[in-house]
């Protein structure tokens, strides 16, 4: 039997569509095995990791005040009232001193009660009957055993924050708070009002130093610095400088002077760089 040619034909075609699709097939997986390799060994590049640290200083222009008033009274609305007529003298002469509103911040206010263990009395007795063979004389009360827990008055307080911008006056204001009445005082703590610029730049003196140190290694391994494939950022300023409490205020009835003028020293601002070349 005689196979026509036109079927022979068509077996032919079928079999080139399904060659030609099984080759695009390999074709396209062997580009994205291609590709795969191709990533992986761009993300195990040869690198150099080097660190760099940069800083600045600058004179702080902010001082933070706290202070606290606290008063001990019978009731509740008497220990606040109380601190009520400290707080406004305190606020008066914060205000008188140019002091805004804003930069007054209270940052904490409570009551509570004051406790006394109190035993009672019993009642007299004469000499020679007291329990357990004790002899009790009349001058000489005798408690009873146990005792308890009393409320014997009420502690009103309040912590107050201050923001004094022009820092040359905290001296000032801290020496004069002290004759109002206020319970605790603390402070300055100096810091810069805006840190931005000064960390960027301490920032880009950082980027610089590992940048530097990255070419130096470069240049003795022979090898030439590619790409930046990893960075990370730390750092900060210099801890704040307090003026000890006890040299600025013995007491709040003080009159004793007081410094006007506080050190204000510098402030550092640091920042630490990790950066991650590759090389090539």
């Amino acid at each position: 039997m005689e196979i026509p040619n036109e079927y022979i034909k068509n077996i032919y075609r079928v079999s080139l569509v399904f060659f030609v699709i099984l080759s695009l097939f390999f074709v396209v997986k062997l580009l994205a095995e291609f590709r795969s390799y191709s990533m992986m060994g761009s993300s195990g590049a040869n690198t150099i990791t080097l660190s760099g640290h940069g800083e600045v200083q600058a004179v702080p222009d902010i001082a933070n005040v706290y202070f606290t008033i606290s008063k001990d009274a019978a009731t509740v609305k008497d220990a606040q009232n109380s601190v009520a007529v400290i707080e406004k003298k305190a606020l008066d002469l914060l205000k008188a001193k140019g002091v805004e509103d804003k930069d007054i911040k209270t940052a904490n206010a409570s009551f509570y009660p004051k406790y006394e263990y109190q035993k009672s009395i019993c009642p007299q007795i004469p000499v020679g009957e007291g329990r357990a063979g004790i002899t009790v004389s009349p001058s000489s009360p005798y408690y009873c055993p146990g005792g308890k827990q009393v409320i014997v008055g009420y502690t009103a307080s309040e912590s107050i924050t201050v923001k004094v911008r022009n820092s040359d006056d905290a001296g000032a204001i801290m020496q004069e708070l002290g004759t109002v009445g206020v319970t605790d005082l603390n402070g300055p703590n100096f810091t810069i009002d805006n840190e931005d610029a000064l960390k960027a730049e301490a920032r880009k003196k950082a980027i610089d130093d590992a940048r530097v140190k990255a070419e130096v290694l470069a240049n003795d391994l022979g090898v030439r610095l590619g790409r930046i494939s990893t960075f990370s950022e730390g750092g900060g300023y210099g801890g704040p400088i307090y003026y000890a409490k006890d040299a600025m205020l013995q007491n709040s009835g003080s009159t004793a002077p007081a410094p006007a003028e506080i050190p204000k020293g510098e402030n550092t601002i640091s920042s630490d760089v990790t950066i991650t070349y590759e090389i090539k």
